[in-house]
């Protein structure tokens, strides 16, 4: 079983920065894609920004420029770095990863955290 634990949350002030950060942790074999997600009450949970195994990313069109995703694959964690926060901003934000599990047989596997949330104040 792989587990995802979520960091960095809080609140903070419009135009103000926050870093949230997640490890993965269990019998791990291999990660492909890390990412993080974002959910507000009554909408459908929303991809922030995506990294993948080979360095490659997404980012939705809302926090392009703004938004920065990073891994540090021998730590097994992903970063997001969020500059020029704005009230919109302001969701449950949570990290997914997929990839092969250490288990025996390895299992392809698809995790989520629990979540963390995130504040932005005008």
């Amino acid at each position: 079983q792989v587990q995802l634990v979520e960091s960095g949350g809080g609140l903070v002030q419009a135009g103000g920065s926050l870093r949230l950060s997640c490890a993965a942790s269990g019998r791990l074999f291999s990660i492909n894609t890390m990412g993080w997600y974002r959910q507000t009450p009554g909408k459908q949970r929303e991809l922030v920004a995506r990294i993948r195994s080979g360095g490659s990313t997404n980012y939705a069109d809302s926090v392009k420029g703004r938004f920065t995703i990073s891994r540090d694959n021998a730590k097994n964690t992903v970063y997001l770095h969020m500059n020029s926060l704005k009230p919109e901003d302001t969701a449950v934000y949570y990290c997914a990863a997929d990839g092969v599990s250490g288990s025996s047989p390895p299992r392809l596997f698809d995790s989520w955290g629990q979540g963390t949330q995130v504040t932005v104040s005008s």
